[in-house]
C-alpha cells in the first residue's frame, strides 16, 4: 500500500480574502484543494499562529483524499505533531472514519492499521481571542435555525462554508448583523478517482467545520463557536468488529470533549467550544422549531438535495423525500405540525408513502442498521411514531403500521414518553454565560 504525504500547506491575502492551499500525495498522484475565507484580513495576526492553524486545518482535509487508497502510513511534511497530537488524529481517523469502513469492509481492528509519521520541526504557536462575541456555523437544518433563535438577543455572528440559496435565506430571516463565509473546493483529481471507482465514503465533515471555525475564530476574534449538535447524535448506527460505528460522531460528546482538549493545548489558549443543542434529543429540538413558522418554507435536511456524484449532476436543492432523513424529519415535525405545515415543507405525505416502510424499519430498530444519516435515536423514532398515533385523529399508513405491529409490543410507551419529551443532559459544556 502506497504511502500518503501530506507535503505542505500556504496561504495568502489577495483584496478581501485569505485563500488557502494543501498538497497532499500518494504515489504519483497530488492532490490540491483549496478554502478561501471571504471579507478578511491576516495583518494584524501572528504568522506562527496562523500557519498552527492552517496546518490543522490541512490534517483534518487530509481524510477527504487519503480515503481514496488507504494508506497505512501516513507522512506529515507540512508541520510539527507531538506522539500525544499523533495519538488524538489516530483516534479522530479509526472513529470519525468507522462509516466509510464498515461500507468499504476494511478491517480497522488489525494492529497497526495506521502509522502516523511526523518529520518536520515547526514554530508554532498557540492563539487568543478577546471579548465575548459569538460565531455560529450554520447549515440548511431546524437544528442551527433552532441555535440562531436562542441566541439572538446576544447578536451572534453566522458563519456558512459554501453558502447556498437555503443558507442565505436563513440568513436574511435571522437578521444578523455579521455573516461569515468561506468556500471549500474538492480537487479535481479526487472527483475522477472517485468516478473510476477508487475507495470513497463518509468523513467526518462536522471534524473539519471544527477547525475550520477555530480558524475563523481567531481571524474575527471570536470567543465562542457554537454548535448545534444534540444528544441524539451519541447513538451509533451498528456495531461491527467490536465497535460503534456512529456517522455522526464528530457530532458526539465524546469528540466534543477531545477537541476542546485539543483545541485548549495545541490551538488556542480562551476558546469556548460547544454545543447548545446537547441537552436535547432531536424529537425535543422539532418540538421548538415548530414554533418557527417563518423557517418552514426555505429549511432542508436533505442531504441527496447537495449531492453531486462526483460532479456527475446538478445540486436539486429540494427535499427528495424518499430517503432516510426526508423520512425522520417528516416523522419528528409530524406530531407538532398542522397538516398544511407538513405539506408547505414537503409538498406530499411522506406517511402515505409505502415505499419507504424498509425506512421506517431501520429508523424505529426493527433492522440491525440505522440508516447513516444524521437522523435521531430509535427511542425517539418510537416515541413520534406514538405521539402521532395518541394525537392525531388521522391514521395514514406509516401510522397503521405503528398501531399493527409495533404498539402491541410493549406497555411502556408513557413511559418512555416521558424518558425522550422530558430528557435533560447533563453532559455538557455549555458555560454558565449562557445558562442565565
Amino acid at each position: 500500500m502506497k504511502t500518503f504525504y501530506y507535503k505542505k500547506y500556504s496561504y495568502f491575502e489577495k483584496g478581501k480574502n485569505l485563500y488557502i492551499s494543501f498538497l497532499f500525495s500518494v504515489g504519483d498522484i497530488e492532490f490540491n484543494p483549496k478554502v478561501v475565507i471571504k471579507n478578511v484580513s491576516i495583518k494584524r495576526k501572528k504568522k506562527e499562529v496562523l500557519d498552527n492553524l492552517i496546518f490543522n486545518l490541512g490534517m483534518i482535509e487530509m481524510f477527504s483524499y487519503w480515503k481514496a487508497n488507504c494508506s497505512s502510513k501516513i507522512i506529515v511534511e507540512a508541520g510539527e505533531l507531538s506522539k500525544k497530537q499523533i495519538s488524538w488524529w489516530k483516534k479522530l481517523l479509526i472513529n470519525g472514519m468507522g462509516q466509510y469502513f464498515y461500507e468499504n469492509k476494511i478491517d480497522f481492528t488489525v494492529p497497526n492499521f495506521i502509522e502516523i509519521i511526523s518529520k518536520e520541526k515547526s514554530s508554532f504557536k498557540k492563539g487568543k481571542v478577546s471579548g465575548k462575541k459569538i460565531l455560529i456555523p450554520v447549515g440548511g437544518g431546524k437544528d442551527s435555525i433552532v441555535t440562531i433563535g436562542m441566541l439572538k438577543k446576544m447578536k451572534p455572528s453566522l458563519f456558512s462554508l459554501n453558502p447556498d440559496k437555503v443558507t442565505k435565506k436563513i440568513f436574511k430571516i435571522s437578521g444578523s448583523n455579521e455573516i461569515i463565509f468561506a468556500e471549500r473546493k474538492i480537487e479535481r483529481n479526487l472527483l475522477e478517482m472517485n468516478r473510476k471507482g477508487c475507495l470513497n465514503g463518509h468523513t467526518p465533515f462536522v471534524a473539519y467545520l471544527s477547525f475550520l471555525t477555530v480558524l475563523i475564530s481567531y481571524l474575527f476574534n471570536k470567543k465562542y463557536i457554537i454548535f448545534s449538535n444534540e444528544d441524539s447524535a451519541n447513538e451509533e448506527n451498528v456495531i461491527w468488529h467490536g465497535k460503534k460505528i456512529n456517522h455522526q460522531y464528530s457530532k458526539t460528546y465524546e469528540f466534543e470533549k477531545d477537541f476542546r482538549s485539543y483545541c485548549s493545548n495545541y490551538l488556542i489558549d480562551n476558546l469556548e467550544y460547544f454545543s447548545s443543542l446537547r441537552l436535547l434529543y432531536e424529537l425535543q429540538i422539532a418540538m421548538i422549531f415548530s414554533h418557527m413558522k417563518e423557517y418552514f418554507p426555505i429549511f432542508l435536511s436533505c442531504n441527496e438535495a447537495n449531492k453531486t456524484n462526483s460532479g456527475l449532476k446538478k445540486k436539486t436543492g429540494r427535499w427528495c423525500n424518499n430517503c432516510s432523513k426526508c423520512l425522520f424529519a417528516y416523522l419528528i415535525l409530524y406530531p407538532f405540525l398542522k397538516e398544511k405545515d407538513l405539506y408547505l415543507i414537503f409538498k406530499e405525505d411522506l406517511f402515505e408513502k409505502k415505499n419507504l416502510l424498509p425506512i421506517l424499519k431501520e429508523l424505529t430498530g426493527e433492522k440491525e442498521v440505522k440508516p447513516f444519516e444524521c437522523v435521531g435515536t430509535r427511542k425517539e423514532v418510537l416515541v413520534a411514531l406514538y405521539l402521532g398515533y395518541k394525537n392525531k385523529k388521522e391514521r395514514p399508513f406509516m401510522i397503521k403500521y405503528f398501531e399493527k405491529n409495533i404498539l402491541p409490543k410493549r406497555n411502556d410507551w408513557e413511559k418512555i414518553l416521558s424518558e425522550v419529551t422530558d430528557h435533560w443532559n447533563t453532559k455538557n459544556f455549555i458555560p454558565k454565560y449562557f445558562k442565565v
